[in-house]
């Protein structure tokens, strides 16, 4: 990755962890996302399943429908999806549908991860769409908070 677009990754992706920040302290998994066009944050967003009790709350899936909205349009070319933890297969998806064109995430996900992980949704060859996908930016800090969260939530149990 060239390194003007590494310091630009690394900051949206800063942007996406608060977003996971925001979650952590709701008591969700903290997984963030944030839309970019241009330069431009458009939509951001946070897992909410628990508190709005619906699976498909997923930080990825609530900022596509905002940069949906932002843009007036459900295909968000010229867009970048950010987001903390690598997209599951649920996610992919709404990624694939969207006609995202970028996909950058933080950590792997070796559970449920869609983007090379456990399986290649966003590469599938039959599908309509295959977004590029930059993975393990701050990979570090976006897999800490999360194993923060996990490790905490089996101290309480």
């Amino acid at each position: 990755m060239p390194a003007q677009f590494a310091s630009g990754h690394k900051a949206f992706m800063r942007e996406a962890l608060q977003e996971a920040a925001i979650a952590l302290v709701l008591g969700e998994v903290p997984v963030g996302a944030v839309v970019v066009k241009g330069s431009e944050i458009i939509a951001r967003a946070h897992n909410l399943t628990e508190t709005s009790r619906d699976p498909t709350a997923h930080a990825e899936m609530l900022a596509i429908r905002g940069a949906a909205r932002a843009v007036g349009a459900w295909r968000l070319e010229g867009t970048t999806l950010y987001v903390t933890l690598e997209p599951c297969p649920m996610c992919a998806g709404a990624i694939v549908e969207a006609r995202i064109p970028l996909v950058v995430f933080g950590a792997c996900d070796p559970r449920a991860g869609a983007a090379g992980s456990v399986m290649d949704v966003l590469g599938t060859v039959a599908l309509n769409h295959r977004p590029e996908v930059i993975q393990g930016v701050l990979g570090e800090e976006c897999g800490e908070i999360l194993k923060r969260f996990f490790r905490e939530r089996r101290q309480t149990e």
